[in-house]
């Protein structure tokens, strides 16, 4: 071990320099491994990269980050530039739009300087002294990476659970305060999912735990406070399923949802008797996905059975077999159902309609619908911070490319509407300046692709025009055409960003995903790409100005384009990427594999593991001119590892024949969802800004 050190030690001297001229760049040993099934060979060059805890490795990934840091040298004083101003944008004394629970106002707001949240309350109005329950501030600390998830109160509001993780790893421990003494009491939680909901008792919650390997969510737990013996309530024995916890609105049932990609299994007991047994709802069939709450007199259950953008259905509380059931909301082929608010006397039904989120509002009673009307062409709209059973008061979430964040309120009966909070964007910001446009693209199969595009009022379609391109599509989500304060600052300079609502998501219906996903998968990079062609086409861009972004299925996304059209970009980031496809679906001993297979295909079987093999973008790298590639990772991402993009970037840097840059950057202290704090995240968005925009020509 002494000899290896001192050996690294002196390469890393080397490729750092000391302050010298640009070192050559890192350049890991080749170990072949050799990989073989159904016939077919595959020799891994790098495959000892996925040694964690070998010294060697943790050095490559720090030569490569010192690689890194001297070649974006050039464009460290404009990420220092767009880091203040991101960070002056955001009003340092923010908070939170307060929502009602019984006689409380809860919230949480921010201090000046303050990184993290501090919640709080008011009892009966907001003009009640405030109760501040929880500053993450000082639990936090000076910590590298803290992140506080489900801040949850008991029903009887005298208990708040919360959930921590301070590696990046999710893996939560569960903490519990008391909020009359401000003690934490003496249970503790450890290893969690951060997944757990409250028992109408205010004693008892129920929480999920993951596997210690393969990070799967199957176990949900019973813990009543002050007994150290908690009971095991259900354990999902299929390895390709995830198991999670819900509770309704009208808090008369815990919901434990067993779901993989394309089938789902409720089960389901009393919020009052949580030491009953689960019962289940309806047994999983092969395709049929289904969700349950419910009215407190009676189920409401979202199904695919029988219509493939799902319909509404009601059960009797005492029958919950399909015979049972009664149509409540029908399917439409035009439209897909994405989620359903049940409140004492009305329903919400939100859909995604033409690319778009629709609202409709059902009177319980009646089955009379309305739906709520928006006014822009472009808009994201979803259901947010509901917590009252028995109310007609509803609250949404209104925002587009260019209207902040708005929070509203809407009476269900009369169809008045409040404005509770604006998020507020600190200085000369004008959104009449701006402008968007939704586009369809005509992919090469003819199939029309939505397209959501923001820019500064005065752009010109003349091809010099710098452009930024997103998208996600995997798992059937759908990339919403959201505000971005941090997006301001590519706006202002020129760029236009535009989201490409690709295949694999649901945008355009739940056909969408299934055009998107497996066998099909192509698809969604082949949208990707023509959408880009369009771009340059119509003059909105050329290559020399196009910029491509991708985060983690969206970075698979990154690896594959760059392999089929690499021509078409001046950079691209992809963040956290899914590039080793076949060897990770390959193996069921790391996280997320086993209940992947539903998503990608399992590559046991032979045709899965040709049609992967022939798009994954570390067995296509070529000797080809790629365009300046900036990857980014997290040593402890539970949900990509650190060694795909690792090794991606090693076999790139051996095959291209070009002299772009293409640089890896690893956060040695976090995970999938990169630093945690209000302003350093905004570290990580400058730092990707500045790589656009120094290719640019920008430097302020």
């Amino acid at each position: 071990m002494m000899k290896i050190t001192s050996c690294l030690s002196l390469v890393l001297f080397l490729l750092i320099g000391c302050g010298q001229e640009q070192a050559p760049a890192p350049s890991p040993e080749k170990r072949p491994v050799t990989l073989e099934l159904h016939g077919d060979t595959r020799v891994d060059d790098y495959f000892w990269l996925r040694e964690r805890e070998n010294p060697e490795v943790i050095a490559y990934l720090e030569a490569e980050n010192a690689y890194t840091e001297k070649t974006l040298e050039p464009f460290k004083g404009l990420q220092s530039v767009l880091y203040d101003e991101m960070k002056a944008r955001l009003r340092q004394d923010d908070e939170s739009a307060p929502y009602r629970r019984g006689e409380y106002f809860y919230y949480f707001r921010y201090v000046e300087g303050g990184e993290y949240p501090i919640y709080a309350r008011r009892k009966g109005s907001l003009d009640a002294p405030e109760q501040i329950l929880l500053d993450v501030n000082k639990l936090a600390g000076d910590a590298d990476y803290y992140s506080l998830a489900s801040f949850d109160v008991s029903p009887d509001h005298r208990i708040a659970a919360y959930a921590v993780d301070d590696i990046g790893r999710r893996f939560y421990d569960l903490y519990f305060l008391d909020l009359e003494t401000g003690e934490l009491l003496p249970d503790r939680i450890d290893d969690t999912t951060a997944n757990f909901e409250w028992a109408n008792d205010s004693q008892t919650i129920l929480y999920g735990k993951q596997h210690p390997e393969t990070l799967r969510s199957y176990r949900v737990f019973r813990h009543t406070l002050g007994d150290a013996n908690d009971t095991l309530v259900y354990e999902e024995a299929d390895e390709t399923n995830y198991l999670y916890v819900t509770k309704s609105l009208s808090s008369a049932y815990f919901y434990l949802v067993s779901t993989q990609t394309l089938s789902t299994e409720v089960r389901y007991l009393s919020a009052n008797s949580p030491q009953d047994s689960a019962t289940v709802f309806l047994p999983r069939e092969a395709d049929h996905e289904y969700l349950v709450t419910d009215g407190a007199d009676r189920f409401y259950v979202m199904t695919n059975d029988g219509a493939k953008n799902f319909r509404l259905m009601e059960a009797p509380l005492d029958n919950t077999s399909k015979d049972a059931w009664k149509e409540v909301v029908a399917h439409r082929d035009d439209a897909l159902i994405e989620d359903v608010d049940v409140f004492q006397d009305h329903l919400v039904v939100t859909i995604v309609e033409k690319g778009l989120a629709q609202m409709e509002v059902m009177n319980r009673e009646s089955g009379d619908m309305k739906r709520v009307a928006f006014g822009e062409e472009v808009y994201t709209a979803y259901s947010n911070d509901n917590h009252e059973f028995d109310t007609d008061w509803f609250r949404y979430v209104y925002e587009s490319m260019t209207t902040p964040k708005s929070t509203y309120d809407i009476n269900l009966e009369t169809d008045e509407q409040k404005l509770i909070r604006e998020q507020p964007v600190v200085g000369d910001f004008d959104r009449n300046n701006y402008r968007t446009e939704r586009l369809f693209v005509t992919a090469r199969d003819g199939t029309p692709v939505p397209v959501s595009i923001v820019y500064r009022k005065g752009m010109e379609k003349n091809g010099r025009n710098p452009l930024l391109q997103y998208a996600y599509g995997s798992y059937g989500s759908s990339t919403e055409p959201s505000f971005s304060t941090d997006r301001l600052s590519l706006l202002d300079r020129g760029f236009i960003y535009a989201i490409a609502h690709i295949r694999g998501g649901s945008e355009m219906g739940r056909e969408w995903y299934y055009d998107g996903r497996q066998l099909k998968k192509k698809n969604t990079f082949t949208d990707f790409i023509d959408v880009s062609k369009y771009l340059i086409e119509e003059g909105y861009t050329s290559p020399e100005h196009l910029y491509a972004l991708g985060g983690s299925a969206g970075g698979l996304l990154m690896g594959a384009v760059l392999n089929m059209a690499p021509e078409l970009y001046n950079g691209v980031l992809a963040a956290v990427p899914f590039v080793d496809v076949v060897t990770t679906m390959l193996d069921a001993d790391i996280p997320l594999t086993s209940g992947e297979w539903d998503e990608w295909g399992n590559p046991n079987e032979k045709e899965f593991y040709d049609y992967m093999k022939s798009y994954s973008p570390y067995d296509n790298v070529r000797k080809v001119a790629y365009p300046n590639i900036l990857v980014t990772t997290g040593l402890h991402d539970s949900q990509v590892q650190y060694w795909e993009p690792a090794k991606w970037v090693a076999k790139l840097r051996d095959y291209k024949t070009d002299d772009n840059m293409l640089v890896l950057k690893t956060d040695m202290s976090a995970g999938h969802s990169g630093k945690t704090g209000r302003f350093r995240r905004i570290e990580d968005t400058s730092l990707y800004y500045s790589f656009f925009m120094g290719l640019e020509g920008i430097r302020e």
